[in-house]
């Protein structure tokens, strides 16, 4: 899997504590909205769009995580309350969201970082 994607998911699920915000209707149809441009693209084309520019990756994948998180139900700070165990859950998903995009390049990658979501939490339950 190209760095670019691996790098950003790792920032991606550092920052999903915040998705707790996400639980207002407000907060989360703004998210939504922001995220709507990009669920067109698969694990491959984010890359050939966005690849230099690895912050807007990482963006995008936040904002794909934070919707699967509130599509869910799943509260990250609830769930796994120690800081410890949020950067393994992190690693986790980063590994998650490498299998499922080197498994098939031209899956959505909204459908990856949710099917990312649901193992990492599966995980660790």
């Amino acid at each position: 899997m190209p760095k670019n994607i691996t790098r950003a998911s790792a920032a991606a699920f550092c920052l999903l504590p915040l998705a707790q915000v996400a639980h207002a209707d407000e907060v989360m149809d703004q998210i939504v909205e922001t995220a709507q441009p990009y669920m067109h693209h698969s694990c491959g084309s984010v890359l050939d769009v966005y690849g230099e520019d690895e912050e807007q990756v990482t963006e995008i994948v936040r904002l794909m995580a934070m919707v699967s998180l509130f599509n869910r139900q799943i509260d990250v700070l609830a769930e796994v309350p120690d800081e410890q165990d949020r950067a393994l859950l992190k690693d986790e998903f980063v590994e998650e969201l490498e299998d499922a995009c080197d498994d098939d390049p031209g899956m959505l990658l909204a459908g990856a970082v949710d099917l990312a979501v649901k193992e990492t939490m599966e995980a660790f339950d």
